[in-house]
C-alpha cells in the first residue's frame, strides 16, 4: 500500500449518518498507516435534543459542530501531510451542508458570519470517497446499532440528509471523487471487499469514477 500512501496524502471518507464512513476511515488509516482524524459528533450535548426537537436546538448544534471542526481543521493545517498521510471520515463544508438544511435564514445568517470569522480552512483532499446506501438501508443501520444519541432520528430526517448528500456530490468538482454504493459491501466483515475498494482505488484515472458491486 506504499503507493497508495504516497499517491493520496489526504483522503476523506463521506457519506451519511450509519452509512459506514468511519469503519471504512479506520480500515483505510490502519492500512495505510495514516493519522486518522474522526468528527466526534457523539460529544455534542445538542445532538440527542436536536433530534428530538430541531427547531430549539438546530442553532446551539450547528455552533458546537462549527467550533469543533475550526479546531480540528486547525490542527490538520499544522500537520506535515507529507510526513504522514491522513484520513478523515467528514469533510469540512458538510457543517455548512447540515448548517443550511437545519437554520432558520436568520440563524443561517449570523452562523455565516462566524464560519467566516474562524475561517476553518483546511487542505484540499487529494481524494473524497462518498459512500452511498438507500435511505431505506440507512434508517435500518441506525436502528440496528441502537446509539443512544440517534434513537429520536425520524425516518424522513435520514432521508433528507441522503438527498442533501446527493445534491451536493452531484455538483462536487473540488477533488478527485469515488462514489461507491455501500449497500452490498461489508469492508470490516469481508476483507475481499476492502482489498477490492484499495484495488479500485489504485487504479482510479479520472477525476470522478463510480464503485458498484451487484
Amino acid at each position: 500500500m506504499t503507493n497508495l500512501a504516497e499517491k493520496y496524502r489526504y483522503i476523506v471518507v463521506e457519506g451519511p449518518i450509519a452509512v459506514g464512513k468511519t469503519s471504512l476511515a479506520r480500515l483505510l488509516a490502519t492500512r495505510l498507516s495514516a493519522h486518522l482524524m474522526l468528527e466526534d459528533a457523539q460529544s455534542n450535548p445538542f445532538l440527542e435534543r436536536f433530534y428530538r426537537s430541531p427547531e430549539r436546538y438546530a442553532f446551539a448544534t450547528q455552533m458546537f459542530f462549527l467550533f469543533q471542526r475550526a479546531l480540528q481543521a486547525g490542527e490538520l493545517k499544522q500537520r506535515d501531510l507529507f510526513d504522514s498521510p491522513t484520513v478523515a471520515d467528514f469533510l469540512l463544508d458538510k457543517d455548512v451542508l447540515f448548517a443550511r438544511m437545519n437554520l432558520a435564514d436568520d440563524e443561517f445568517e449570523l452562523y455565516q458570519r462566524m464560519y467566516q470569522f474562524l475561517q476553518p480552512r483546511t487542505a484540499t483532499p487529494d481524494l473524497v470517497i462518498y459512500l452511498q446506501a438507500p435511505a431505506d438501508v440507512l434508517v435500518e443501520r441506525v436502528r440496528r446499532r441502537g446509539w443512544t444519541v440517534e434513537r429520536p432520528i425520524s425516518e424522513r430526517y435520514l432521508r433528507e440528509v441522503a438527498d442533501m448528500y446527493a445534491e451536493y456530490f452531484h455538483n462536487y468538482e473540488a477533488s478527485p471523487l469515488l462514489i461507491i454504493n455501500s449497500e452490498n459491501l461489508n469492508f470490516v466483515d469481508q476483507p475481499k471487499d476492502f482489498d477490492l475498494l484499495l484495488e479500485r482505488i489504485g487504479n482510479l484515472r479520472s477525476r470522478r469514477e463510480f464503485f458498484n458491486r451487484g
